[in-house]
């Protein structure tokens, strides 16, 4: 049984573990609800919840509940002496084996080459690539935040380039590298409660504001597939740009 008392890699250790993928538990009720990667003492920080920037989040939130309750956040290393990108792909698998946690998805845990449904692959891999013919910017959405609207799910919060994503003709959603939804974005403004009243403030994020794109873009885009240089293996943005 490991010593609850360590809370850090001998530097020693931390030189040879590279990176690491790494499951947090509740222990409580033995229930994993995040999934990370990292180097060094990565793992240690995040359970006792000294790295966040989303204060806000469901996973901050678990974690000071079982602080409150006196308890210690477990956690399992489940691969280490990777490569950046080999995590990208072990943290990603472990994301969708494990439906329900509280990972923020920004795109390589939803990535274009992960759990999918035969239909789906079939769909996605014989639909017609996209041509953009307007700057697009490309949002790769978090499935389970389909469940409210797509709309929704698309605009609301994200890690960008103001500046750039005014330039924007269309805003496409996409689900693993297939299109699903084109907006047009009236406005960009900051991710917080006073701008789009009823959600959550996100530090240092934008959110728009704007509505379906015209019948003609929808036509356009919609159903298409996006061209192999914007799905990248192992890319863990979500936002990217097509001018």
């Amino acid at each position: 049984m490991p010593d609850p008392k360590i809370d850090s890699f001998p530097s020693e250790v931390a030189e040879k573990l590279q990176y690491y993928v790494y499951r947090l538990i509740d222990p409580r009720n033995g229930e994993t609800f995040y999934i990370g990667k990292g180097k060094g003492n990565r793992v240690f920080a995040h359970a006792r919840g000294d790295i966040e920037t989303d204060s806000l989040s469901e996973k901050m939130t678990r974690i000071r509940s079982i602080h409150i309750a006196g308890f210690d956040v477990a956690h399992v290393i489940h691969r280490h002496g990777l490569s950046e990108k080999s995590a990208f792909e072990v943290e990603a698998a472990l994301i969708d084996a494990y439906p329900g946690i509280t990972n923020i998805m920004d795109g390589h845990g939803n990535s274009d080459f992960g759990a999918m449904h035969s239909s789906e692959i079939i769909k996605k891999y014989s639909a017609e690539t996209a041509k953009f013919e307007h700057k697009a910017l490309l949002i790769s959405v978090n499935r389970s935040a389909l469940d409210s609207s797509l709309y929704e799910a698309t605009r609301y919060a994200w890690r960008l380039s103001k500046k750039k994503a005014n330039e924007a003709e269309v805003v496409l959603a996409t689900v693993q590298g297939l299109i699903v939804g084109a907006f047009v974005a009236d406005e960009w403004i900051e991710a917080n409660t006073a701008n789009f009243p009823g959600r959550e403030t996100v530090e240092g994020r934008y959110g728009f504001k704007g509505h379906e794109a015209p019948v003609e873009l929808q036509q356009q885009y919609v159903g298409k597939r996006t061209p192999d240089e914007f799905r990248k293996k192992g890319a863990s943005n979500p936002i990217k740009y097509t001018w």
